[in-house]
């Protein structure tokens, strides 16, 4: 898939998720807002790619490991990791986000999620000012 193809699937999993939530289905809000994170990230791991090409031969397994649905390893190899970390000690708010986003796994589409944990999902995904989807933009 292209970088363009993994900001789309982004952009349309976090609206899917948004009407799942307004129809009260809480449980496929939450893993589709995750999934859209994954997603984006996925295109961030393609910047990192495209400006530095040799990465994928200082790691024999750097393709395979793109297939991981980790939010956590994923902002890793997309080599964002120093960049996470200092806005989110210098935006306090996007860092409680980050937070919450980081726990998120595919093993979501196999529990229930409350109301409560979906919306705050979503919320730290998408807010305007400090929403991780923000950062993601940035570096896409």
């Amino acid at each position: 898939m292209t970088r363009l193809e993994w900001q789309q699937l982004a952009e349309r999993w976090l609206g899917d998720a948004k009407c799942l939530l307004d129809d009260h289905r809480w449980s496929a809000a939450y893993y589709l807002a995750g999934y859209a994170v994954e997603c984006g990230l996925k295109a961030c791991v393609l910047v990192r790619v495209a400006a530095v090409p040799e990465v994928i031969f200082g790691d024999k397994k750097f393709s395979e490991k793109c297939w991981t649905h980790s939010i956590l390893d994923l902002v890793k190899m997309a080599d964002l990791e120093g960049a996470r970390a200092a806005d989110a000690v210098a935006n306090a708010a996007l860092g409680k986000n980050w937070l919450v986003v980081k726990d998120w796994s595919e093993k979501a589409r196999y529990n229930t999620a409350s109301h409560q944990k979906a919306k705050k999902l979503y919320d730290a995904i998408t807010d305007h000012a400090n929403g991780v989807m923000q950062w993601i933009r940035v570096h896409w």
